[in-house]
């Protein structure tokens, strides 16, 4: 395992060594700079998974014409691909096709109840998104990319040590294992979360779903139940989905990450691997993130100096697709 430690500042990896000349440059131009919607074009694009549809955008380089392609998914816990446009946009504008869509439950996707947190069904629409794409004519496969954040982090490694087509993955501040996510906050929420989803499930047959808010900061003295309880958790979200987000999901979300604990078979990943997280992560620890990563042969961990809301916006952004669109350049580049 590689591990990159940037210095304080930085703010594009690798650039600087770039050549300054023909396509190089142009790279190296839209890495720098807000993408304009002349350096690539989109198109909305659904897929079925199980008995329900799910939405995305397919976004085209203007150049090369046969680009590599990523597949992008995630976002902060229970708000899907909220804040993940920006990143589709500069790889675009970097030369690569993109496919960043919504998982059932959530955004323009179908699925009821909405913003259902279901690790197995997401796994699901990944691999349903990979066979739709694979399925057509007007999108290049041959050199797919999983770029995966938060559940998603974890998904996109289950999902490529089973198919050995992908060539690399991207896991940004992965929540590896939905276990362990909750059990970090202690024995007494776990029981209470458990009690919690099973009152939904029995509820939702009559009565509608329970919920629960996906983030609190604990700040009101409330001992109520919600997904996320840290200091940066309440305005994060609302900083990155926007106050018209609906902040809650059914209860049955946490029995579902309870049960999950990741696929074994991560450790024969045979593609490279880059895990992106932050040391002042205060909802994805570090230290979780560094134990999986030694477990896989070709892995780059980079420890950002950020907390987990900061990849949406500002410097921190800019580190995270800097190291991405390296990683990029040499694992799928031409």
């Amino acid at each position: 395992m590689t591990v990159r430690r940037p210095e304080s500042g930085e703010d594009d990896a690798g650039d600087d060594a770039r050549s300054e000349s023909g396509d190089d440059a142009r790279r190296d131009d839209a890495r720098r700079r807000r993408p304009s919607r002349y350096d690539f074009s989109t198109v909305r694009m659904t897929f079925r998974s199980g008995d329900e549809r799910c939405v995305g955008r397919l976004y085209r380089p203007d150049r090369p014409s046969d680009p590599a392609l990523v597949v992008l998914a995630g976002g902060p816990i229970g708000a899907s691909g909220v804040g993940l446009d920006r990143y589709a946009e500069r790889l675009a504008a970097a030369g690569y096709a993109v496919f960043h869509f919504d998982v059932r439950h959530t955004g323009d996707s179908d699925g009821d109840p909405r913003n259902l947190l279901s690790p197995p069904r997401q796994r699901a629409d990944w691999e349903a998104a990979l066979s739709g794409l694979r399925g057509r004519s007007d999108v290049a496969t041959d050199r797919v990319v999983l770029w995966g954040v938060d559940l998603a982090g974890g998904t996109v490694l289950d999902v490529a040590a089973d198919d050995p087509r992908v060539r690399a993955v991207v896991s940004q501040t992965p929540i590896l294992s939905g276990r362990a996510f909750l059990r970090d906050r202690g024995l007494g929420f776990l029981a209470r979360g458990v009690l919690s989803g099973v009152r939904d499930v029995l509820q939702s047959r009559l009565l509608g779903p329970h919920s629960i808010p996906v983030a609190a900061d604990g700040s009101d003295g409330s001992r109520g139940l919600s997904l996320v309880s840290t200091p940066s958790a309440r305005r994060g979200y609302r900083d990155v989905a926007g106050d018209e987000w609906d902040g809650r999901l059914p209860a049955r979300s946490l029995l579902a990450l309870a049960r999950h604990v990741g696929d074994a078979d991560r450790e024969r990943l045979a593609c490279p691997v880059l895990f992106v997280g932050g040391t002042r992560d205060d909802v994805v620890p570090i230290e979780s993130i560094e134990e999986v990563s030694e477990e896989i042969a070709d892995a780059t961990l980079v420890r950002l100096p950020s907390g987990h809301f900061d990849c949406y916006d500002g410097t921190g952004f800019e580190q995270a697709i800097g190291h991405g669109l390296a990683f990029l350049d040499a694992a799928v580049g031409e």
